[in-house]
């Protein structure tokens, strides 16, 4: 398959294609990008016939920041008919032998949703189908490749595969989160989705547990200190602007009423620290740098809000400056993720973590 799908958000392609096409060219994997504006989906078009499957094997989902899910496609299926479509499906697929799960999907647009009733009914035949080929399992595997069928309109549709170790687990790459009546802002799910997405279940026991402290920059109204309240963690939270009360009523929040970026943590045991301030970029970056260089928290997630032009090149700068000068500051021991999440809008989410050099006493 010579072909790399990529889902994203809508109004984002260029920047998931900007993205791909500098991880395949530093990968020598020749190809072109192929995308529309608003599609919520990108094609990297290799000029070799398995460039597709490198790629889905060589890059890593979690590094790319723009991509939500990929897989390796073949050329897309026109025309399919509507008396059958199943077969001309089956039969591009023939090279796919005992993948463990179906996925029929749409990119994430208005339009595209308009075929997600007739994805789930379609659904159901076609696993018979591919199962009857040999293509599919006839029992679930989430150790063996995925099934993408991805309709990206009424009877034209990519295929592939993907793995299991190197994809998102949920269709089309978006985590369905509920919004909890309490939370006092939705800004909750941003922060909600990042520590599912940055960390596994068996990390965020340990590292996110009751009775660590935390720090929240621009905290009003609390949506993000609501998530660390209700982890069991203690949280200083700060912001000039006034805190839910229900919040304050809990007993573990503190509201210092102050700048965040002139506050200065008064305990010097802060775990967590998280930032959703509304500030260009690279100030934010900045006061991250400034927080880990006097070891004022062991791991941090926050958002950079982003320009209107050249967003990946953008991101791209800030985070490679922010490893240079924390390695030039002697901290070498540290790991930078970002991705721009799907409770995000224009912003992505960085999760920036100061690995210690010793046992971490998370109840300094």
């Amino acid at each position: 398959m010579k072909n790399l799908f990529l889902f994203c958000r809508a109004g984002y392609e260029k920047d998931c294609a900007a993205e791909i096409q500098q991880r395949a060219a530093d990968l020598n994997i020749g190809g072109f990008v192929k995308t529309n504006t608003n599609d919520a989906y990108v094609i990297y078009q290799c000029f070799e016939e398995d460039g597709g499957e490198q790629l889905a094997k060589k890059i890593e989902l979690n590094s790319l920041v723009f991509a939500r899910q990929m897989f390796a496609a073949n050329d897309l299926l026109k025309n399919l008919p509507e008396a059958d479509r199943m077969s001309p499906i089956v039969a591009a697929l023939a090279g796919v032998k005992k993948a463990g799960e179906l996925r029929v999907e749409t990119p994430d647009t208005n339009e595209a949703k308009e075929l997600s009733g007739f994805c789930r009914k379609f659904t159901v035949p076609l696993r018979q189908g591919l199962k009857k080929s040999g293509s599919l399992l006839a029992q679930e595997n989430d150790r063996r490749p995925i099934i993408h069928v991805c309709f990206v309109a009424p009877g034209q549709a990519y295929v592939g595969y993907s793995l299991t170790n190197n994809s998102s687990p949920h269709f089309m790459g978006i985590p369905r989160l509920k919004m909890a009546a309490d939370a006092p802002s939705r800004s909750s799910l941003k922060l909600d989705e990042a520590f599912g997405h940055f960390l596994t279940k068996e990390e965020q026991e340990q590292r996110c547990r009751s009775g660590l402290h935390s720090v929240d920059l621009g905290a009003c109204p609390g949506g993000w200190t609501y998530q660390l309240v209700r982890r069991g963690m203690f949280v200083a939270a700060v912001d000039n602007g006034p805190m839910d009360q229900k919040l304050m009523d809990t007993g573990q929040v503190r509201h210092y009423r102050a700048d965040g970026f002139r506050f200065e943590p008064p305990r010097k045991n802060i775990y967590w620290l998280v930032c959703d301030m509304v500030e260009k970029p690279s100030r934010v970056a900045e006061l991250m740098e400034a927080w880990a260089i006097n070891g004022w928290f062991k791991e941090a997630i926050f958002n950079l809000k982003l320009p209107m032009k050249s967003r990946y090149k953008e991101v791209r700068q800030i985070l490679d400056t922010m490893a240079e000068i924390l390695k030039e500051n002697e901290i070498d021991d540290f790991k930078i993720q970002c991705k721009h999440l799907y409770h995000d809008r224009d912003e992505v989410t960085v999760h920036l973590w100061v690995k210690p050099n010793t046992a971490w006493n998370f109840h300094d």
